[in-house]
């Protein structure tokens, strides 16, 4: 229980949502629903030979790669200032060294760049779009979250203009 109020989690911030609680739930709700979407394929989409799967594989593999590096580095990097909540911890700092260079929310980049290796090692329809739904998620959790950033450390406004939001050097 000290874990979770460590991080801020309250019971008034679960009845009224204050700390960005319930983005937290549809979070693991949409990870969820994510793994368990079947794997559709249209038509043109089915893999016609073994070097075009095995292809697919290896491009699967160095996106998971960079998914695991961007988690892993990301949490890591957070150190004290861990918490799976969009609020900042009131003990937090704002970290901008390490992975926090080169993107704010790498928790959230991995997190896609994960689905998006899930999506081409099985050539998924549906999970192409369940990426897309990641990415919408994750930018307007993202905004959310930096709306309390600004608002706690006034440099954060120059650290967005400096980094990119989710995906390094385009986004």
């Amino acid at each position: 229980m000290k874990l979770l109020s460590d991080w801020g989690f309250s019971r008034s911030g679960w009845r009224q949502g204050t700390r960005g609680e319930y983005w937290v739930v549809a979070q693991g709700l949409l990870m969820v629903g994510f793994v368990l979407l079947p794997v559709y394929r249209l038509q043109g989409m089915i893999p016609l030979s073994d070097a075009w799967r095995y292809g697919a594989w290896g491009v699967a593999a160095a996106l998971a790669i960079v998914a695991l590096i961007f988690f892993i580095k990301g949490l890591g990097d957070l150190g004290q200032s861990l918490t799976p909540l969009p609020y900042p911890r009131d003990d937090g700092a704002l970290v901008q060294s390490g992975i926090y260079g080169y993107v704010r929310h790498p928790i959230y980049a991995g997190v896609i760049f994960a689905a998006l290796a899930w999506t081409v090692a099985f050539v998924s329809l549906s999970h192409l779009i369940g990426t897309l739904v990641f990415v919408v998620f994750f930018n307007a959790k993202a905004t959310r979250e930096e709306q309390w950033l600004v608002e706690r450390y006034p440099l954060y406004p120059e650290y967005q203009q400096r980094v990119k939001k989710l995906i390094p050097w385009i986004y």
